[in-house]
């Protein structure tokens, strides 16, 4: 199990590099319309959906369910797909939708840290980056009437949060690559 997700750190990174700048779009644009919101949300969506849904069928992740990673693949591409192709959707939909695709992301990250603690040290940061989003994900449902601007800044600070977290986890696993020997992706070992 380590092996495998040492070998595909970079894939955590790449999810953690797409939340941050989907983050930081969101602040730099901050009078941003619910259009927009909706097409990166479901830009976004869609990739970390594909990203779940490619280690739930390779089954690179020893120890998770590989029917709950599918689940999560399954929705996240679901509700990517969603926003991109219904983006006028009303604006307390798209709140919903997020919220539950937050919980849903999150809780697989929790699942996740709980079996590499087994593994290996420095797990904190699956759990930190799964708690944020569960946390996001509820303050969301509970207060969906809240204002454009403040949700939009709202999702910007969880997005940079979550892909810091994603980050330092993916750069753990690389720094356990090295050490263990386990070649990168595409290597010929001889």
């Amino acid at each position: 199990m380590l092996e495998e997700m040492a070998r595909n750190w970079w894939m955590l990174a790449l999810r953690g590099a797409l939340a941050i700048l989907f983050g930081l779009l969101a602040w730099i644009w901050p009078g941003i319309t619910a259009l927009a919101l909706a097409l990166l949300f479901g830009a976004y969506a869609l990739v970390d959906g594909a990203v779940s849904l490619y280690h739930a069928f390779k089954g690179g992740v020893r120890g998770q369910s590989r029917g709950w990673l599918a689940l999560t693949g399954a929705c996240g591409i679901i509700v990517g797909l969603l926003a991109l192709f219904w983006p006028g959707a009303t604006a307390f939909a798209l709140i919903i939708l997020i919220g539950v695709w937050a919980i849903a992301t999150g809780v697989t990250e929790i699942v996740a840290a709980i079996w590499m603690r087994r593994q290996i040290q420095g797990e904190g940061w699956h759990i930190l980056s799964g708690a944020l989003s569960v946390l996001f994900g509820l303050a969301l449902l509970v207060w969906p009437g809240a204002g454009g601007l403040a949700l939009v800044w709202l999702i910007g600070v969880f997005s940079i949060a979550f892909g810091v977290a994603l980050i330092a986890a993916a750069l753990r696993l690389r720094s356990l690559r090295r050490r263990t020997g386990t070649p990168a992706p595409g290597a010929q070992v001889y």
